[in-house]
């Protein structure tokens, strides 16, 4: 920090439910879902402003959470060059462009946007090059990068403590890059490098202009990974089951329970191996927030590392356009 005890200042753009109201009405000791929340629980960092254009929301978000300075846009910020520590993009994917634009004109210490950072790969690799070349971190809103049950299953597939992979399938709905990002970037966290192998047809679940995409991809050593689709409409689905030799590792829920099989003798079939009935462990995911800015503290104060970057979230929205793009010639195939 720039002096003793000096919490970070931190500015929030949008006033929703990923800023600040999913923990409107939770108790105070629960683990924060929001922004502001997570600032606040952390201790060392300082709501000092938000943006907001609807005027009810605005007065709203500042009593909760007890904001001092409020406008309805950034471009009205202009004069705050430099206040800010911390500038949090809240706000709709629609409006992150230029609204990271205007937040690096703002020069904080370090930008933290929700995902995905733009609405295409061409803007959003824009706006990595202009936070490297102003000197500013920014950390992308990957969570699941954070969870320690995430860091931990990563660490023991790296260390091969279930043995050699086999195969992945995983499951997602509602938009190839509005939650397909977040799968792409879950798999190149754990898996490393991806590559495509094929694709299916897309299915407009929720968004006309970012339909969801089956595929087929691959990790090292040719790793088979299926990308298997759902509908929005039925229900949220985001799971994950990585196939192993030593047992199978299930993601259930989003991430807020695992079911863990391992091989054991047949108690039936003489010679025979099979799996378990398994072990239902509760997840981390809630917890994600709070190390997401403890990472940033960190990488503030100690110049650690940022576990989600531009970086690795622009790698993983190549991916989603490249699969986006594919298959809109699958579902309109050429005459002949």
């Amino acid at each position: 920090m720039d002096g003793v005890n000096e919490p970070y200042k931190v500015l929030i753009v949008g006033a929703g439910k990923i800023a600040g109201g999913f923990d409107a009405h939770r108790a105070t000791e629960q683990p924060p879902l929001t922004h502001a929340k997570a600032f606040v629980q952390h201790g060392g960092f300082k709501l000092s402003a938000v943006i907001e254009p609807d005027p009810e929301k605005r007065h709203a978000f500042c009593q909760r959470w007890h904001i001092p300075e409020a406008s309805d846009s950034l471009e009205s910020m202009r004069t705050f060059a430099g206040a800010f520590d911390v500038i949090s993009i809240c706000s709709t994917t629609s409006s992150h462009r230029a609204d990271l634009q205007a937040a690096i004109a703002l020069r904080p210490k370090l930008i933290f946007c929700e995902k995905p950072l733009t609405t295409s790969v061409d803007s959003s690799r824009e706006a990595v090059k202009a936070c490297d070349e102003a000197g500013i971190l920014l950390a992308v809103a990957h969570l699941r990068r954070w969870a320690p049950d995430m860091v931990r299953l990563r660490s023991e597939l790296r260390q091969r403590h279930w043995g050699a992979l086999r195969s992945v399938q995983a499951t997602y709905n509602k938009g190839v890059l509005n939650n397909g990002s977040h799968m792409l970037d879950l798999l190149n966290y754990l898996l490393g490098d991806l590559t495509v192998t094929a694709v299916g047809r897309p299915v407009v679940d929720a968004f006309p202009e970012d339909p969801s995409v089956p595929a087929l991809l691959s990790a090292a050593d040719a790793l088979p990974i299926h990308l298997s689709i759902g509908d929005a409409g039925d229900y949220a689905h985001f799971e994950m089951q990585i196939i192993a030799e030593k047992g199978v590792i299930a993601m259930e829920n989003g991430g807020a329970r695992w079911r863990l099989r391992r091989v054991i003798d047949s108690a039936i079939f003489e010679g025979y191996r099979e799996l378990d009935q398994g072990q239902v462990v509760q997840g981390e995911v809630e917890s994600a927030f709070r190390y997401a800015i403890a990472n940033i503290f960190s990488a503030l104060s100690e110049d650690a590392p940022l576990s989600s970057t531009g970086h690795t979230a622009l790698s993983a929205q190549v991916l989603c356009e490249h699969l986006r793009e594919s298959a809109l010639e699958v579902a309109v195939p050429h005459a002949i």
